[in-house]
């Protein structure tokens, strides 16, 4: 994608990003699970975007801060109750432009993989080995890789259609650099958009040596925020890495 940026798909999708993914987050068992880690000490979000996390994290009375690189997304969080009192720095969260240590970074929802390549996750692994507590955490949420999905490299799905309106979901794929380009198309009575969105997928073993080479280990791993056992069907996974 010609003229794709760290901040494309956040200034591109803000409009209806919450209403879009409302019903895939489980808020209620991010926070607990992160707040039990947290232990009391300040967090940091990677790709704090509209606050959906961030904001009920600070209302449960653990400190945050935020990196993302899209205005338009943190302009929805200000406009949320408590949103406007979080900190955020601008910029790509891969280089964590923060000061100080944290006890947990976390970024969720598959928001890694909008790194690139592997060259831009490893360096994020590694900046944020730099901002942790010396018994500090990392914790990712991410999607386990499906590369079954794609016929000659691509896919098309109908996501979502009523009777005002569609969604298609055009993807193509390459297995060499793990990359997949996709267009989100809304349809409506009022015309249509598209919402781009590049992903840079990575498999969990691949994950934990970049955190190796980042000085990080696994030190747990979940299927999701609730705790389930991680198994050979899990299509997603919860990441906890700490110092070797």
């Amino acid at each position: 994608m010609q003229d794709y940026g760290p901040e494309t798909y956040g200034d591109r999708i803000a409009e209806i990003y919450d209403t879009l993914y409302e019903e895939m987050f489980d808020k209620e068992g991010a926070v607990s699970f992160l707040s039990e880690r947290a232990r009391g000490g300040r967090c940091l979000e990677l790709g704090i975007g509209t606050g959906r996390l961030a904001i009920p994290f600070a209302q449960a009375g653990i400190e945050v801060h935020g990196i993302d690189a899209s205005a338009a997304m943190v302009e929805k969080m200000r406009a949320k109750p408590g949103g406007a009192e979080i900190p955020v720095v601008m910029g790509d969260f891969a280089d964590v432009p923060v000061e100080g240590a944290y006890k947990v970074v976390f970024v969720a929802f598959n928001t890694l993989f909008a790194l690139a390549s592997q060259e831009d996750q490893l360096r994020c692994f590694r900046n944020v080995a730099d901002h942790l507590d010396e018994d500090g955490l990392f914790v990712v949420e991410a999607f386990v890789p499906d590369v079954t999905r794609f016929a000659r490299h691509q896919n098309v799905d109908a996501t979502d259609v009523g009777s005002d309106r569609a969604r298609i979901d055009v993807t193509r794929h390459d297995p060499v650099t793990q990359t997949s380009r996709t267009q989100h198309i809304m349809i409506t009575p009022e015309g249509t958009k598209m919402y781009p969105v590049m992903v840079r997928y990575a498999y969990p073993p691949e994950m934990d040596l970049m955190a190796r080479l980042a000085g990080l280990l696994l030190k747990e791993r979940h299927e999701n925020w609730r705790k389930a056992p991680f198994t050979a069907d899990s299509q997603g996974h919860v990441s906890v890495y700490g110092r070797l």
